[in-house]
């Protein structure tokens, strides 16, 4: 009888399907519907337009139906060879329940705030359903985190009197949370659906063509024989790959197997490799363009230009990747280790010449191309497009004609490096690949086109390298006879790359749409408001310590989270805490301050032992200990734990307040600096090991650099309090893009009188302060006590944002005072640094000190 049984389950098994015909094949159809949404056929052919909420849907859909078939119920197990039935019917459920709006969306919308009761019961399976596949994709820390809110939402009367609510019916929570554009299907799975796809199938559509691989052995080339050069070499990886990289995991994975291997030859510890690993991939969630989805996405919640997001990372960016450059460099320094050998001539004064040359034939390039494009644009605006894809191709021949002369073989590129490559060759091998992601930068940056139409043509572009490259390749090197095959080995790598991007987009549509439900219980139940009073009854209205309650809350949330949907929690329920607390306490928080800040907390979790994934990921691939592994990386990330401090206190480190080519030199070379420092205070060691009261004096330098307003604010004060017509008078005058500090007082609906003292970001002239406010999202009419009462705030504008409410007053605004700028407090700060060199230096000299290794 059991055998019998045996049999005939072992029948239905076979009669499955072939799950990997299965996931090519909704991977590949994945793809195409997110080219054609992502192309401008659809408004140009009136073919298949669907709005937005139906775009989500699907793209929801294919994501669950990928994640029931990718992942099995078990964590750990490997995928089934076929899919059962019962399989099959449970992911082609899971689809449907997210094609919901795609399916019925006329009929959900047909009777608004009342779905019917078969909406309802879809909607219940479809969140059961996604939970699921969280907790394959993710595992559990994000699905507790979202029952937790689930069951916040529907039992909230039960909940302490501080956090109470009156709960909400299962009819309204599920026509919130799945039957709408608020919750699911919100702006996060929108960021995913439009912009992140296209970003992550560029970044696999490049490592299928060999350019992970370019990178890697670019870097070693140019910074391998350094001091600790494949360390240098894994950061230089790092800052490539994150610029289009969506995951510090995947950042790890890809050049961790070769550079950690290369790290540890040349004298690091385990640990101290693969946290260097952990380090820079981290930070290749701060680079600009992409910043881990982030940068969409802080769109879409700040609602400021892409651009301006950028602007605003820039800094830190730049504070992470020459931090951690310099932390390698001290490493290295400390326990007497060496780079690879190179050959001959390639010390590093042929290599900073060389490298000088490059980047000024570089920039020379991209001024010749900008002079070119504004040519073209005056002289044939109908043709320009046609143009500027003429001389793309033109470069795409002549970079892969260069690269033909000095490309590897399959067998070269597999064999270990024992050596730093050679400069020259290993430059020009791949100098095709820059093209791609030259034209996504500069249609983002130059031509300044939305990021999904941008990611669009640079995909198209890629797609055209993967094909070609090979052919191309062979018929430059004379081998005619392989060129079929070269073409066909394209479509393999073609067909390869987009699979594997759409596998990998199944993690961050899942997070994004999980994320969403939080998000949704946010918006309906009002916890965010809660949670602003809770801490701002704890810290008592000190904003440093409300600062670390929020840093700490961040690091606890984001365990386990991956970075989109971490960055999309910790905004949704901390950002708005910093930028309200703040301002009933006088401090005007710049709305993307608060979005960095928690935003760089949240990517610590990603670190922290004992749940750090990025740590785990690293470790495995070194042989070293998780644990220690993730202490080590925070230790080597502990300046991005204080620069968010500073974005708060100091906006200009966010290039916020910044005018002129001078200042921004200034702000940039003194925040660098800063970072520098406090490395040398972290890692105990300057030119040599530093006494006790020396880091003490650099610390000081540090925060002289880095906040000089908390120095000069003693001597006097930065604003002048204006009020009446005079404050009037200063909102008019003031120039487009100035920082608006404004002064309200207002009445919350629970009673209580509250002050705050919000920043603006003025827009074009106007003819009155209430035009200009009405810009800012604010209508507003005039009292009798001659004060300007908000009648109205705008729906999504900055005053909204910033948590201003109809019925508040505006009291006042603070203009500068006209004091000496705060950045001569950078003369004694410098002085103070070169004097400690200075001692060092002689101490040094006099060998008073051992280094030691560690």
């Amino acid at each position: 009888m059991i055998e019998r049984l045996r049999d005939q389950w072992r029948t239905f098994i076979a009669l499955g399907v072939e799950r990997e015909r299965l996931v090519v094949a909704v991977a590949l159809t994945w793809c195409a519907f997110q080219f054609w949404v992502a192309s401008p056929l659809p408004l140009m052919t009136g073919w298949l337009v669907f709005g937005d909420g139906r775009v989500r849907s699907l793209h929801l859909a294919f994501a669950l139906l990928l994640a029931y078939v990718c992942f099995p119920g078990r964590r750990g197990a490997s995928p089934p060879e076929r899919l059962s039935p019962l399989g099959l019917a449970v992911a082609f459920l899971a689809a449907f329940a997210a094609a919901q709006l795609f399916l019925f969306n006329r009929a959900i919308h047909a009777i608004p705030g009342d779905p019917a009761w078969w909406f309802v019961v879809v909607a219940v399976c479809g969140i059961a359903m996604l939970l699921e596949a969280t907790r394959r994709v993710l595992g559990l820390p994000m699905v507790l985190l979202a029952l937790a809110m689930l069951a916040y939402l529907f039992f909230g009367a039960f909940a302490p009197d501080l956090i109470a609510h009156k709960g909400a019916s299962l009819n309204r929570a599920m026509g919130h949370l799945w039957l709408s554009t608020e919750g699911v299907f919100g702006v996060a799975l929108a960021v995913s659906a439009g912009f992140i796809f296209l970003f992550v199938v560029f970044g696999s559509l490049l490592d299928a063509a060999g350019a992970g691989t370019y990178f890697v052995r670019s870097a070693l080339s140019l910074a391998g024989h350094a001091r600790g050069g494949p360390a240098k070499a894994a950061v230089g990886v790092s800052a490539a790959t994150g610029l289009v990289s969506g995951s510090s995991i995947t950042n790890i994975v890809t050049s961790g197997p070769l550079t950690i291997p290369l790290i540890k030859r040349v004298g690091y510890p385990p640990e101290k490799a693969a946290a260097i690993e952990v380090a820079s991939s981290v930070n290749g969630q701060v680079m600009p363009p992409v910043m881990g989805a982030a940068a969409f996405l802080m769109v879409e919640y700040v609602g400021i230009p892409y651009l301006d997001v950028l602007r605003h990372a820039l800094n830190s960016a730049l504070i992470s990747y020459l931090g951690l450059l310099y932390i390698v460099h001290l490493e290295a320094v400390k326990a007497g280790f060496r780079g690879l050998p190179h050959e001959p001539g390639h010390g590093w004064h042929s290599t900073a010449r060389r490298l000088v040359a490059g980047v000024l034939a570089a920039a020379l390039v991209v001024a010749l191309l900008v002079a070119l494009s504004s040519a073209v644009a005056a002289l044939l605006p109908e043709h320009s497009p046609w143009a500027m894809t003429g001389f793309l191709v033109i470069a795409y021949l002549v970079t892969l004609r260069i690269a033909s002369r000095h490309v590897l073989s399959p067998e070269e590129l597999d064999a270990p490096v024992l050596r730093a490559p050679p400069i020259g060759p290993t430059l020009k091998s791949g100098l095709h690949f820059l093209l791609p992601v030259g034209l996504l930068v500069w249609l983002l940056v130059v031509e300044r086109v939305s990021p999904g139409r941008a990611a669009f043509w640079a995909v198209l572009f890629l797609i055209v390298v993967v094909l070609t490259q090979r052919p191309l390749l062979a018929l430059f090197g004379r081998r005619g006879s392989e060129i079929g095959a070269a073409f066909r080995q394209g479509i393999g790598e073609l067909r390869a790359g987009l699979i594997v991007g759409a596998r990998n987009m199944v993690v961050v549509a899942v997070a994004t749409a999980t994320a969403g439900i939080i998000v949704g219980t946010v918006t309906l139940s009002g916890v965010g408001l809660v949670m602003t009073e809770v801490v701002e009854t704890l810290s008592r209205g000190n904003v440093l310590l409300m600062l670390v309650m929020v840093a700490m809350i961040c690091l606890v949330i984001g365990v386990g989270l991956p970075t989109t949907a971490n960055y999309i929690v910790v905004s949704t329920l901390m950002a708005p805490v910093i930028v309200a607390v703040g301002a009933q306490n006088g401090l005007a928080v710049p709305l993307i301050a608060a979005h960095l800040f928690v935003f760089y907390f949240g990517l610590l979790a990603d670190i922290l032992p004992p749940v750090g994934l990025a740590s785990y990921a690293a470790a495995s691939i070194a042989g070293a200990n998780p644990i220690r592994t993730g202490v080590v990386a925070f230790r080597y990330m502990m300046r991005m734990a204080l620069v968010p401090f500073m974005f708060v206190f100091n906006p200009q480190l966010l290039l916020i307040g910044v005018h002129g080519i001078g200042h921004t030199l200034i702000t940039l070379t003194s925040a660098t600096l800063a970072g520098l420092v406090f490395i040398t205070v972290n890692q105990n060691w300057f030119l040599t090991r530093n006494l006790w009261w020396e880091r003490l004096l650099l610390l000081l330098a540090t925060i002289m650099l880095f906040h000089p307003g908390l120095f000069m604010d003693r001597i006097k004060a930065p604003y002048a309090l204006l009020s009446g017509e005079p404050a009037m008078q200063a909102i008019v005058e003031a120039a487009p893009g100035t920082p608006l500090r404004a002064v309200f007082e207002g009445t919350l609906l629970g009673g209580r009188e509250v002050e705050r003292t919000v920043l603006f970001t003025l827009g074009e002239d106007a003819a009155s302060a209430k035009l200009r406010l009405n810009e800012l999202g604010l209508s507003m009419s005039e009292g009798d006590d001659d004060r300007l009462h908000v009648d109205l705030v705008r729906p999504r504008s900055q005053a909204a944002r910033l948590d201003i409410e109809p019925g508040f007053e505006l009291v006042a605004v603070k203009v500068p005072s006209g004091r000496a700028p705060k950045e001569w407090i950078f003369v004694p700060a410098v002085m103070l640094i070169g004097w400690i060199a200075w001692r060092q230096r002689q101490r040094r000299g006099e060998g008073t000190t051992v280094a030691q290794p560690g």
